[in-house]
């Protein structure tokens, strides 16, 4: 699966469970254990926001801390497809994944950093999923194509308190399975 496809793929899943949160589920837990289901949903429309502006070379600075806090307001749902659908054009500009953008960890090839974004979607979707009780499963392509990509960089990961400390699972285990275990959670 492409970057683009994973993407695609990946903002869909969000999307699905974003737009399946009942009025009474925003303030549920989810595996983010610091996180309730509006925090999780708060973190990864500000991320989504973030994607534009780096995406047309950015810095940092530049962006400032306009993203900071709860990007939601009184209407989180729209803020998610508002957010979304903005950092999708971004993502599928001509030349958009050609360059470097401005991330915590310094330039970073915009590749690189697109497919930080898909597996944040892939991965909260799947947390979204179980802190609303709702359907956890992902779409098996995205899913191999993201535990790819991750699997070689988790371990250098661990430790800087990006992903809690891997979860043992069967090697029969599906990518899915192995995905979000190796990224801290309990399939």
């Amino acid at each position: 699966m492409e970057l683009l496809q994973a993407f695609d793929a990946a903002r869909a899943e969000f999307a699905r469970r974003v737009h399946g949160v009942a009025a009474g589920q925003w303030t549920a837990a989810t595996p983010c254990t610091e996180w309730s289901v509006r925090d999780l949903v708060s973190h990864v429309v500000g991320e989504q926001l973030w994607a534009p502006p780096l995406l047309r070379g950015a810095t940092l600075a530049e962006v400032g801390d306009r993203f900071d806090g709860d990007v939601l307001g009184d209407h989180p749902t729209r803020a998610w497809d508002r957010s979304a659908e903005q950092s999708a054009a971004a993502f599928h500009r001509d030349g958009a994944l050609d360059g470097t953008v401005q991330t915590g960890a310094g330039p970073t090839p915009a590749t690189e950093y697109g497919w930080q974004m898909t597996t944040d979607l892939a991965v909260h979707a799947w947390d979204l999923g179980r802190g609303i009780k709702d359907d956890e499963s992902l779409d098996e392509a995205l899913a191999a194509a993201v535990l790819a990509v991750v699997e070689p960089q988790a371990a250098a990961w661990q430790g800087v308190g990006v992903f809690a400390p891997p979860v043992p699972v069967p090697g029969s285990a599906s990518a899915q399975d192995r995905l979000v275990a190796l990224l801290g959670r309990r399939p």
